[in-house]
């Protein structure tokens, strides 16, 4: 079994203390304790987690945020880097590379990306392979509401239709770039637009993208 989440949720952990509690993020109103306190709501509090998507329990979500983001920042460190609760089903393996994989890259870049002096991180191959296999996964979710047809493709030719529609855009990139554009982070995403001129201002300026 693959352990990319793993190797994910330690970056993610390296990072933040690395830059501090203060840090930007590409995450629109979220300093990199916002972040940390997000991160381990989501792993440790299932009862709040579930306001991201569920607007009744919003108010419990902001106000065990607040919690949490109150908490020592080396404590939000530590709790990501030690993982879920022992009886949490992010335990599993199974579960922690189908939900975390794409989480922990994601916020990693999120904060990385952020920075001044920030570098492209090479990544290999069988790690594309795996951010492409969830991407084909969430492509429709992430997609549903944007104003344009939408295809993402690899270099390689591959491809998955995030939205039905015309004009169509086609974006071409690595999956861990197409992953950034599709989850909201269009003007961080090292990716290639194709298709009508009008129609790809409408797409790059969508805020519809992700959940």
């Amino acid at each position: 079994m693959s352990t990319f989440a793993k190797r994910e949720r330690l970056l993610l952990a390296d990072i933040l203390e690395t830059v501090g509690p203060d840090a930007e993020t590409l995450c629109e109103g979220w300093r990199t304790r916002d972040l940390a306190a997000h991160v381990v709501v989501r792993e440790r509090r299932p009862d709040a987690a579930g306001g991201t998507l569920v607007k009744q329990l919003a108010p419990r979500l902001e106000k065990v945020m607040a919690e949490y983001t109150a908490k020592p920042y080396e404590e939000l460190i530590r709790l990501i880097r030690t993982g879920p609760p022992r009886f949490s089903p992010f335990q599993l393996k199974q579960v922690d590379e189908a939900a975390n994989i794409v989480e922990f890259y994601i916020h990693t870049e999120d904060v990385r990306r952020a920075q001044p002096d920030w570098t492209p991180r090479e990544l290999d191959p069988v790690f594309q392979d795996a951010l492409w296999s969830r991407l084909e996964r969430v492509a429709r979710l992430m997609g549903r509401g944007v104003p344009t047809g939408l295809v993402l493709r690899r270099p390689d030719g591959q491809t998955a239709v995030a939205h039905r529609g015309t004009p169509v855009v086609t974006v071409t990139g690595e999956p861990s770039e197409l992953l950034m554009f599709v989850f909201g982070r269009q003007n961080a995403a090292k990716v290639a637009l194709d298709g009508d001129a009008e129609a790809i201002d409408k797409l790059h300026e969508s805020r519809q993208l992700g959940i």
